[in-house]
């Protein structure tokens, strides 16, 4: 068996662990980081498969302050990252987030909404319908009370720029990258000793972080931790609409529980179905009639120019979805002296990544977070069934 050991030790190296693994050798340059990946191409990763943005608009503070780091990050991505990134830039289009209310109270939690995320910075503004529709002349908005949106911070950008930015910069510094599967977890008392690898590995580490995305369940369970995490199935299209080009348009996230967004003259368009629930990570077959029966009418409900919508293309991809509370599971799990859990982003993964890698890196090294304070996201309301709702869920 091959036997080596480092000071820490990552098991999965998308855009979390990639994130964590640059913030160490960061803040602590001669650190031993090993990551370990199954699956470098990350082809069914969420990281590949997300439709890459990034909001302010949240209904936690905590989740509003982690955004509006990753949104600055990833704008000023290139001098942050320096030049061993490999990446000039990640493309940051903020076209801003646009939220539909339907109902009166909607529009009300709207504007609570906006006034707390002004006050950390954000530049959240509530509009009415006939302001939106000044606004958004080709949208119809008889069926909505107000819309939120953000003109700052808010937008998409190149999801696997930021990826391999991270990772290239991190390898640059020395951290390790392995191409294996962790099969099992040496333990003691309260500490992992090792992972072991499928290509038979024995990896020895200080402390361990688990950022698996879907697959952190079955890791967690090789420590003894019962993750709250499964996998849901997305499928996103890809939508010509000759009658509806608007490339200004923002993210929009309508109440009738679709979402869309300009994408190189096209749309990409999603929704999550009445019946969604776990499903087998071997899954990855699309759900073709979501468009037809659930999207297009929807559509064309918000913009008749949606009339000759037609499909170019479409993928899979799986949320790593928290069932407790649909937010990230950040922190050391109690009851372990050196097991680190990062898990459950439930679709907000990707943007969080530079604030949540920060984070983790300061928790390894440090015991605490220096920076911004992480601990309303960690693993003790699991353990204590006490969820930290988010209504803002996408």
């Amino acid at each position: 068996m091959d036997r080596t050991h480092s000071d820490v030790v990552i098991i999965g190296g998308a855009v979390t662990g990639a994130a964590t693994a640059w913030w160490l050798m960061k803040l602590s340059p001669g650190l031993k980081v090993t990551v370990i990946e199954k699956d470098p191409t990350y082809a069914q990763s969420a990281t590949a498969l997300s439709v890459a943005s990034v909001r302010l608009q949240f209904s936690n503070p905590v989740n509003v302050e982690i955004s509006r780091f990753g949104a600055a990050f990833i704008r000023d991505f290139a001098e942050r990252i320096g030049p061993e990134g490999g990446v000039p830039t990640l493309g940051l289009k903020e076209n801003g987030y646009l939220f539909l209310s339907g109902t009166e109270e909607g529009a009300r939690t709207l504007e609570d909404l906006a006034a707390m995320q002004r006050g950390l910075g954000a530049t959240t503004e509530v509009l009415g319908p006939d302001a939106l529709a000044r606004r958004f002349p080709w949208m119809r908005f008889d069926d909505v009370t107000a819309g939120s949106i953000g003109s700052r911070d808010e937008g998409w950008f190149d999801n696997m720029g930021l990826l391999h930015g991270f990772r290239n910069a991190a390898r640059a510094m020395g951290a390790v990258f392995l191409t294996d599967r962790v099969t099992g977890l040496d333990r003691a008392g309260d500490r992992v000793l090792a992972a072991l690898t499928e290509g038979g590995r024995r990896i020895e580490g200080g402390a361990f972080l688990c950022s698996a995305g879907t697959g952190s369940t079955a890791i967690c369970a090789m420590a003894g931790i019962a993750l709250p995490v499964e996998p849901r199935k997305r499928t996103v299209f890809v939508v010509d609409a000759p009658n509806a080009r608007h490339p200004e348009a923002p993210l929009i996230i309508d109440h009738s529980g679709i979402y869309l967004r300009p994408e190189h003259g096209a749309w990409i368009t999603a929704t999550v179905p009445d019946d969604d629930g776990p499903c087998d990570p071997g899954d990855w077959e699309p759900d073709h009639d979501q468009f037809e029966e659930l999207i297009w009418p929807k559509l064309y409900n918000r913009a008749e120019g949606f009339d000759a919508a037609k499909v170019l293309r479409l993928w899979v991809g799986h949320y790593d979805y928290n069932t407790l509370d649909q937010n990230a599971i950040l922190g050391r799990w109690p009851g372990h002296a050196n097991f680190h859990v990062a898990a459950g982003f439930s679709g907000h993964g990707l943007q969080q990544s530079p604030a949540v890698g920060r984070g983790m890196a300061e928790l390894i090294l440090h015991g605490g977070y220096r920076s911004l304070d992480l601990s309303p996201l960690g693993p003790e309301r699991v353990l204590e069934g006490r969820p930290f709702l988010e209504k803002a869920i996408v």
